[in-house]
């Protein structure tokens, strides 16, 4: 299965502006507000998801390649931003892996970043929104 197009939920939102945030806005335009289904968990710095079948759901923004030429480079971009190809004895912490994406009344596939380490100690962000999160961290 192949998609050019992005899910994001953290660091990489359109309304935080990081720094980060210009991989996608360089390659990717916004299509809109989106959820996947999915759980949030308090890492203490930051809140990471995961693929689960819980009910709960991730709140975040949908994205689709502007040129698809480029599309491989800006994955392999934004892969090397989450950690996905460490350097020898350095930890992997997320994959990238296709997902139903709900936008409206659509469900469409995504690449997504899920944290691939136990989160079993961890407490659930109940919202699964990093907006409301880092609103209440700051």
């Amino acid at each position: 299965m192949q998609t050019n197009h992005l899910f994001v939920y953290g660091s990489l939102l359109s309304g935080f502006q990081l720094s980060s945030y210009e991989y996608i806005r360089r390659y990717f335009h916004l299509i809109g507000e989106a959820t996947v289904e999915g759980t949030m968990y308090d890492l203490g710095t930051h809140p990471v998801v995961v693929n689960t079948n819980t009910g709960r759901s991730i709140k975040g923004e949908l994205y689709e390649i502007q040129n698809t030429a480029e599309f491989s480079f800006a994955l392999a971009q934004l892969d090397d931003y989450e950690g996905l190809h460490p350097e020898d004895g350095q930890e992997v912490f997320y994959c990238r892996e296709i997902t139903d994406v709900f936008i409206g009344d659509k469900v469409v596939n995504a690449w997504i970043y899920w944290y691939a380490r136990d989160v079993s100690d961890r407490s659930i962000v109940e919202s699964g929104d990093m907006r409301e999160y880092a609103k209440g961290n700051r």
